[in-house]
């Protein structure tokens, strides 16, 4: 069955000598990995690699069938020509360790409208724009609201957030229990939006810290969770 869906991008693999396999979240089928062959020796394939950048917004038209692991594009078309994601040095560093995340985080074959819709959007809000240094920091903290952690505001006056409960606390109960600067950053990404983001301002080191709890809570909340590799590198690339 043909379906013509928008997708985005989230990895590509080389396969044997001119084949990709390329793993997409899309708005219909939620995530599907696709076979292309010959995309990397064939000038005038559809489905051309450069296409498939990570988190690059595209059409599909894929041909489906519910029971293969591996579908087939019948042709690709780009939805949105980013103007600095994958041209800016540090922008391209967030995209790749933001795609690394989302790869290993997003594993459902089925449709979610509202998940799909948030990443369409603050991929371009990013591409727009001058101040983002903190983009990924609430990024994730949002993300959780659509992976069913979003962490429990009913008592932001507490001391304490427990990571592994999602909640403030007023005493410390778990080892994986936070206070002090990373407890005060994470109250005040849950009160902004990413128009006032530009508003909070940090340091290297405190972005780091904050960064390393965040990906903490991902790995104590979704049990298939892996350190994205591209985290050293993203790391020095933001000091």
């Amino acid at each position: 069955m043909l379906i013509t869906t928008n997708a985005i991008v989230l990895s590509k693999l080389k396969y044997k000598d001119n084949d990709l396999i390329v793993k997409c979240f899309t708005q219909e089928k939620g995530v599907v990995s696709f076979l292309l062959r010959g995309v990397l020796k064939s000038k005038k394939s559809q489905n051309k690699a450069a296409y498939f950048q990570p988190l690059s917004q595209v059409q599909l038209v894929i041909d489906y069938k519910p029971n293969r692991s591996l579908q087939s594009i019948k042709e690709t078309k780009l939805n949105v020509i980013y103007s600095s994601l994958h041209s800016h040095v540090l922008k391209s560093a967030i995209v790749l360790f933001l795609s690394e995340v989302l790869t290993n985080t997003l594993h459902e074959e089925e449709q979610d409208e509202a998940l799909y819709s948030y990443l369409e959007n603050t991929l371009l809000w990013l591409d727009n724009q001058s101040e983002y240094a903190n983009f990924h920091l609430l990024f994730l903290l949002k993300l959780t609201k659509y992976l069913g952690f979003y962490p429990d505001t009913t008592h932001m006056d507490f001391p304490n957030f427990n990571l592994n409960e999602g909640k403030f606390e007023l005493k410390p109960i778990y080892k994986h229990d936070i206070s002090g600067a990373n407890l005060v950053l994470l109250k005040q990404l849950l009160e902004t939006t990413f128009q006032a983001l530009p508003n909070i301002k940090i340091n290297a080191t405190q972005r780091q810290s904050f960064l390393t709890m965040m990906l903490l809570y991902f790995e104590l909340h979704l049990g298939s969770f892996r350190r994205p590799k591209s985290l050293q590198v993203f790391n020095q690339v933001f000091n």
